[in-house]
């Protein structure tokens, strides 16, 4: 079977966008979509490409269960026919509605069905959907990927997922470290009105691609330019993305600059890496640390799971340097604890200086925001940080941390099982945080810790 032949079968229970994932592999509007269930009633095949893959992709009816007879039975049939012939199936399910009855009678169908599968846990696009997509783990298909197919988000994890069922085209067998390696890095540049964000942006691409001036506001919405940063393997992709600038909300005026504050946050929303822009000069010229605006964006980029780095622009104008970085350093540890280590750049946007070293930090940022731990490695620190400090007693009983799995990278996020995992007080999370960050090297980046109760998910497969 190659590549370009081999089928793709979506499948899943209604309105959990399987027809929007056929649109965004197929490259146009297939497939209708919908918020009303069961659009979708018969398969539609197309080509599709993945990046450097190409396979026929499968569009099913969503899969219900019902009486025989019934119109959602023999749709159901329909899907389940398309597995067939299909090299994998993409099994689908909604992360922010989480786990239904429907999937897990579903899953239990598709693991004696014979077909390859892949688990989807679609629209992860926001924070909410990661408990569903934890929850996933149970259906005992293995690890859920997290994607958007709205939003083109998850297409390189899915494309690396496939390739093993997928023929490569040829001359690209061996190409998928190289494909992961030209996989762009998204860096959104954001910050307050003139913080210098539109210059650094022509600064790093070496030509003066938008409009930068003294006047505050100039760039209204996001500009995004593809380009390589040069280093010794030859130069990294990225995706950088200039924004319109943010001032607090009760400034904000018209519709226009709602609009422009609406497209930045959705590009920290959808970025991989931020960096946030401050203003060093009116630092020194107030005597205090970060604006608040400017540390609001900073906790916004925390709590959607982008990686962060902080640059200190107009470097060049500041008279007392070290008084100006220990006012951004306390600023930082009282108000951005949760994101321990991020790295700070002091830069002169302008003239280029510490250009170098703000990109060295973000190239590392987005190395650990990528990073994953080997569970044994894992699961022998977690013994050694419950033997340095135990968890509290409850009711006479020791609170035990039992086992733990690094559950995804991008954010990396865990998933903790414990006896008492409601009783575990957020003060040993946090020890439990800064040892994760200390021990496998993760400071700067955001880290999720989810506590579970019940058995080791993964006894029965060793």
């Amino acid at each position: 079977m190659t590549g370009a032949t081999a089928r793709v079968a979506i499948v899943g229970r209604p309105n959990v966008g399987k027809s929007t994932l056929f649109n965004r592999l197929v490259g146009r509007r297939a497939a209708l979509v919908h918020d009303t269930p069961g659009v979708t009633r018969d398969r539609k095949e197309a080509p599709a490409r993945l990046h450097d893959l190409k396979f026929s992709v499968v569009d099913t009816a969503g899969l219900e269960e019902a009486a025989a007879g019934a119109i959602e039975n023999r749709m159901a049939a329909q899907a389940l026919r398309a597995l067939e012939d299909a090299a994998v199936a993409l099994f689908l399910i909604d992360a922010r509605a989480g786990i239904t009855p429907d999937d897990r009678h579903f899953a239990n169908l598709l693991r004696r069905a014979g077909t390859p599968v892949l688990l989807l846990a679609n629209k992860c696009e926001g924070r909410e959907a990661e408990p569903g997509r934890l929850d996933a783990f149970g259906l005992g298909i293995g690890e859920p990927l997290a994607i958007s197919a709205e939003h083109g988000l998850g297409m390189g994890d899915l494309r690396l997922a496939l390739a093993p069922y997928l023929e490569a085209p040829a001359g690209t067998a061996d190409e998928t470290g190289a494909d992961v390696a030209d996989r762009p890095m998204s860096l959104a540049i954001v910050g307050r009105p003139n913080a210098g964000k539109s210059t650094l942006f022509n600064r790093l691409i070496g030509e003066e691609r938008v409009l930068t001036g003294p006047e505050p506001g100039i760039t209204r919405d996001a500009i995004s330019f593809d380009w390589r940063w040069p280093d010794a393997a030859g130069g990294r992709p990225i995706r950088l993305i200039d924004t319109a600038g943010v001032r607090r909300r009760a400034k904000v005026d018209g519709s226009l600059e709602k609009l422009s504050a609406m497209d930045t946050w959705r590009a920290i929303r959808f970025a991989d890496i931020v960096v946030l822009m401050i203003d060093a000069q009116t630092i020194q010229s107030f005597g205090h640390g970060i604006e608040k605006q400017d540390l609001t964006i900073a906790r916004q980029v925390e709590e959607e799971g982008r990686g962060l780095a902080i640059a200190a622009n107009k470097w060049d104008l500041v008279a007392e340097p070290q008084k100006v970085r220990r006012q951004i350093a306390e600023s930082l540890g009282k108000s951005l604890s949760q994101l321990r280590g991020v790295p700070l750049a002091c830069i002169s946007a302008l003239d280029g200086q510490g250009i170098d070293r703000l990109m060295g930090a973000v190239l590392k940022i987005d190395t650990a925001w990528n990073s994953r731990v080997g569970t044994g490695a894992l699961n022998r620190w977690i013994e050694a940080m419950q033997e340095a400090h135990q968890p509290p007693l409850v009711n006479g009983r020791r609170i035990r941390i039992r086992y733990a799995t690094q559950v995804k990278a991008r954010p990396p996020t865990f998933a903790l099982f414990a006896n008492k995992p409601a009783d575990l007080p957020d003060s040993y999370l946090r020890y439990l945080a800064n040892g994760l960050r200390e021990s496998f090297g993760l400071d700067g980046v955001p880290l999720r810790l989810h506590l579970r109760k019940g058995r080791n998910p993964y006894a029965d497969t060793a």
